[in-house]
């Protein structure tokens, strides 16, 4: 048996996008009559857009405004982009995963666009196995497509997901993979272990430092 193969989540897990994320969500929605607290957009990051709005608001609003707020959240992230930077220990962690012959593969449901710029910031794409993007799933986060997409470009045996949201670990497990979370997504160890992640981090340099006691071990 192979090593265990990594799945690894992208935003807010490996380049830093949630606060971005939930302020574009925050001004598309105003944009559209409905003004909410920023932090309670926040708790929602990492849900696909497709089913953030009417999470934060009711199906009626959904109908009418929904693909409307997603158009300009998308044309304000397009902007805030600009702003993103890697986390800390991420291409480390790359490395350290290839070295040890892992396969690894950047689960994201972003659009091509998006992943093309963060495999960039990275400089990913000769580190990993592959990448996942909006056109692989039918379905966002927490349902379990995601990790089923990633899992299809994978030859090993077992895997397990690094994210840094519940949303991460709800789509994980109905995908009956662990996860290994990480804080740098906003979200407080309490809210990932009662999730179902097998370990919390603070970050990714802490990960790797003890990432004998997880299934990365």
């Amino acid at each position: 048996m192979g090593r265990t193969a990594a799945i690894l989540d992208v935003d807010g897990t490996l380049v830093d996008t949630n606060y971005q994320h939930a302020l574009c969500w925050f001004e598309a929605l105003r944009q559209h009559g409905a003004t909410l607290p920023v932090w309670r957009i926040h708790r929602h990051i990492g849900m696909g857009g497709d089913q953030l709005v009417a999470a934060l608001t009711d199906d009626a609003f959904e109908a009418e405004h929904g693909d409307d707020v997603r158009a300009a959240e998308a044309a304000l992230y397009g902007d805030a982009i600009r702003s993103v930077a890697v986390l800390d220990g991420a291409v480390v962690l790359l490395d350290a995963l290839r070295e040890e012959g892992r396969e690894i593969v950047l689960a994201s449901s972003a659009k091509a666009g998006e992943v093309d710029h963060y495999l960039d910031l990275l400089d990913a794409r000769e580190r990993v196995t592959g990448w996942t993007t909006s056109a692989d799933v039918e379905r966002t986060k927490p349902h379990p497509d995601l990790v089923a997409a990633a899992l299809e470009r994978l030859d090993a045996d077992e895997a397990v997901l690094v994210g840094d949201t519940p949303w991460d670990v709800e789509a994980a497990e109905r995908a009956g993979v662990p996860t290994i979370a990480v804080l740098t997504g906003g979200f407080s160890e309490a809210e990932l272990r009662d999730a179902g992640a097998v370990a919390v981090f603070e970050d990714v340099p802490q990960l790797l430092a003890r990432r004998g006691e997880t299934p990365l071990g």
